[in-house]
């Protein structure tokens, strides 16, 4: 009899020790670092690749906008420019005259020199050569400085190209980074207009359990520390993860109203960050433990 109270004795305390959960070091919530990404442009969508939960790498392109404008705009700019370089290849021409008239001017120029030598010709008819030829050297010159001008208006019309071309190019609206779209807050059709947000994404490979330690815990957890990360596996078990510490707040703050004890509320407490992979089960707003 005594024996048998005894093993009864022994089951009892070894169930009780097997019940005495441990308690976890700190609790919060997942989260992550959500992206929201607008548009650049106004315009109208006429393509959009994108819907809510559908995973995207970065570069893809989510959505198109309107293009028409800034096509027609180039054009313009194009024209433009062939127009500009049409007037700098006519002044380039009119150079070549001058100078061929110079080149030939010159020429009479000393033979008439020598006449005037052997006095077969006058001063004066080497005069006036000698003017003609001062006139159309000036009237290059004058011709010349044209280019700048010229120049000039190529170097604007080569920078509104480049502004036009950035404007069309943001027209595509791509992925910022590899994640998770999370919300779309525009329709294809719709007209999306500079600042507007297009889509929210996050990158869900790797979540962030936020969670509150008090002053006291404070000293045991250090950014870079690894430490075990528990969820809810079913109603009465519990799932382990590693999880690594990214952050560590520099100040106190009120513990957050989700806490439902008003008592456990008007603590001070630091905010922690812990990183953790996500093979596919942690979901945004989870709850979560962690103990070191």
């Amino acid at each position: 009899m005594r024996k048998n109270l005894f093993v009864a004795a022994l089951a009892v305390l070894f169930f009780s020790c097997n019940n005495n959960d441990e308690k976890s070091d700190a609790y919060g919530n997942f989260e992550a670092d959500p992206v929201i990404v607008s548009s650049e442009s106004s315009g109208k969508i006429l393509q959009l690749n994108i819907e809510k939960g559908g995973k995207v790498d970065a570069g893809f392109v989510a959505l198109i906008t309107d293009t028409v404008q800034w096509n027609l705009k180039l054009k313009q700019i194009e024209a433009q420019k062939a127009a500009i370089v049409a007037k700098r290849q006519a002044i380039q021409s009119q150079v070549v005259v001058f100078e061929e008239q110079i080149k030939n001017l010159r020429t009479n120029e000393k033979r008439i020199a020598r006449m005037v030598k052997d006095q077969a010709a006058t001063q004066k008819q080497l005069d006036d050569i000698t003017g003609q030829i001062n006139v159309i050297e000036k009237q290059i010159e004058s011709t010349k400085t044209q280019f700048t001008s010229v120049n000039r208006e190529l170097d604007v019309l080569e920078t509104q190209k480049e502004t036009t071309e950035d404007l069309l190019r943001r027209c595509t609206i791509k992925s910022p980074a590899n994640g998770t779209i999370l919300e779309t807050y525009i329709e294809q059709g719709e007209l999306a207009t500079p600042g507007k947000p297009l889509f929210k994404m996050a990158n869900l490979e790797e979540l962030i359990l936020k969670v509150y330690v008090s002053g006291a815990q404070l000293p045991h957890i250090k950014i870079g520390q690894q430490v075990d990360v528990l969820i809810d596996k079913t109603a009465t078990e519990n799932q382990t993860l590693r999880g690594k510490v990214t952050w560590i707040s520099p100040e106190a703050e009120f513990t957050p109203k989700i806490i439902q004890t008003k008592e456990e509320r008007v603590k001070l407490v630091y905010a922690v960050k812990v990183a953790v992979k996500n093979d596919g089960t942690l979901k945004i707003g989870m709850p979560g433990e962690i103990s070191w």
